[in-house]
């Protein structure tokens, strides 16, 4: 394991060293971009500050190497999942799953079933977070494969890291991440149908809104609202400025399922397209990621991931998942019960840090009221282990403080699985906390994946 004191010299460090002085800079400029995240709270809309750290998460090329080699794996066996789930269903039928682990999961579209997107690829972005724990071991905390956000965080951050701090990355090795974009496109171009390529946005008022836009820039698509786009004759159409319709044939889209084509989900919704479902199902344009994925990274389907690697590929999984119980089985459910006070519980239905709590922080109370509730709904909640994270310095108020971290990787799914060698790091702001979520108050720092 690499940390920033091993490739900065005692002289860069602390007081002297450029990044530290530069980060109030950085912040500042990441301000000026519009580089925030929106939340929903008491019924309002509220932007922040995602706030960066200029301390680096340093990860060396073998290590990397390895988590290359893992999320590839994990990537395919889960792409392989939801085209079987949509398809034949073997993994059920073969007794691997439980068919209520399938259908009695929110991200389980009916309306999916049989359809076969363009190129057969399903999850074309996963964010696949990963926690490392003070042994040196990583372990698949979630797999984020519906609309995973945040790799324009450290692509935007590492722009102008250079810029404030020229000198910052000279003689260092760190792998350029400004190569996302082009990721990509290409992730686009490979399964466009033919014309061009949009993200479609709910609009500004979405929590990841900068981020929206800034792909867009970057991979030179059209930025798109639902009332700019148009299913006529079986295609798709983007109306310009001046009124013109042009052929779409790729849409990453950046809104919900529920949300994308009031005439087959939510019919009271304003932000999606109608009929485009209906040209999607006959292949006439490419969604991405594609509707349905819900499926592959509900919570407690997450148990069964080192399976899926097994049973598709035939090989023994590479990245482990953190240790986890299912209440549904009985077995499982007697361990959780016994060992509450060294678990922590999550709700499977929850999302951004969210439904997440620690059994050891509950009143006697709290205690037997959600012992009663796991018992009678066994399948909402899955528990873990609680894995003590490797602490990662942050610089405040010029004081260097441990704090928890977590990494979101990034896989893109082409013409072959590519990983980004970079990706988002979140950390707690609270040393008592193990949430890093933008969400909960977290902050941010680059990834630096060393060549060499």
């Amino acid at each position: 394991m690499t940390t920033y004191a091993d490739i900065f010299s005692k002289k860069e460090r602390v007081e002297d060293m450029e990044i530290y002085a530069g980060s109030g800079a950085v912040n500042e400029q990441l301000a000026r971009y519009g580089v925030k995240f929106g939340i929903y709270k008491n019924n309002e809309f509220k932007e922040q500050l995602f706030p960066f750290d200029m301390i680096p998460r340093i990860i060396d090329k073998d290590e990397f190497t390895y988590l290359e080699k893992g999320l590839k794996q994990r990537v395919v066996a889960l792409n392989c999942f939801i085209n079987d789930i949509y398809g034949n269903k073997h993994i059920v039928r073969d007794g691997i799953i439980p068919e209520e682990f399938i259908y009695a999961g929110s991200g389980y579209l009916p309306q999916c079933d049989g359809i076969k997107p363009p190129k057969g690829i399903y999850a074309h972005i996963a964010g696949i977070d990963l926690v490392q724990a003070k042994d040196g071991d990583w372990y698949v905390l979630e797999d984020n494969l519906r609309i995973p956000s945040g790799a324009s965080y450290p692509m935007i951050a590492r722009m102008i890291s250079r810029r404030s701090s020229p000198d910052l990355f000279t003689g260092k090795h760190v792998e350029d991440n400004r190569n996302y974009a082009a990721m990509l496109r290409r992730t686009m171009d490979h399964v466009n149908v033919g014309g061009h390529t949009v993200i479609l946005t709910p609009g500004r008022y979405n929590a990841a809104y900068f981020e929206h836009s800034y792909l867009a820039e970057k991979t030179g698509a059209h930025l798109a609202s639902g009332h700019e786009l148009i299913v006529e004759n079986d295609h798709l159409y983007f109306i310009d400025y001046s009124g013109r319709k042009e052929r779409v044939g790729a849409v990453y889209r950046r809104i919900s399922d529920e949300y994308l084509d009031p005439m087959t989900f939510r019919k009271d919704s304003v932000i999606g397209i109608p009929h485009i479902f209906d040209i999607y199902r006959k292949g006439n344009v490419a969604l991405i990621n594609a509707p349905g994925n819900g499926v592959a990274d509900d919570k407690g389907i997450y148990y069964f991931v080192p399976k899926m690697v097994k049973y598709y590929l035939g090989e023994e999984p590479i990245l482990q998942n953190a240790p986890t119980y299912l209440p549904y089985y009985k077995e499982d459910m007697k361990y959780v019960l016994e060992n509450f006070d060294k678990l922590v519980l999550k709700d499977v239905a929850e999302a951004g840090g969210y439904g997440v709590v620690f059994g050891s922080k509950m009143s006697s109370e709290e205690k037997v009221n959600f012992k009663e509730m796991l018992k009678s709904e066994p399948r909402r909640f899955i528990a873990q282990e609680v894995i003590d994270f490797l602490d990662i310095d942050i610089m405040e108020k010029c004081e260097l403080l441990p704090r928890k971290a977590d990494l979101r990787a990034f896989v893109l799914m082409g013409d072959e699985p590519m990983v980004w060698k970079s990706g988002l790091t979140r950390f707690s702001r609270n040393p008592d906390s193990f949430i890093v979520n933008s969400s909960q108050g977290g902050g941010f720092k680059d990834t630096w994946v060393l060549s060499q």
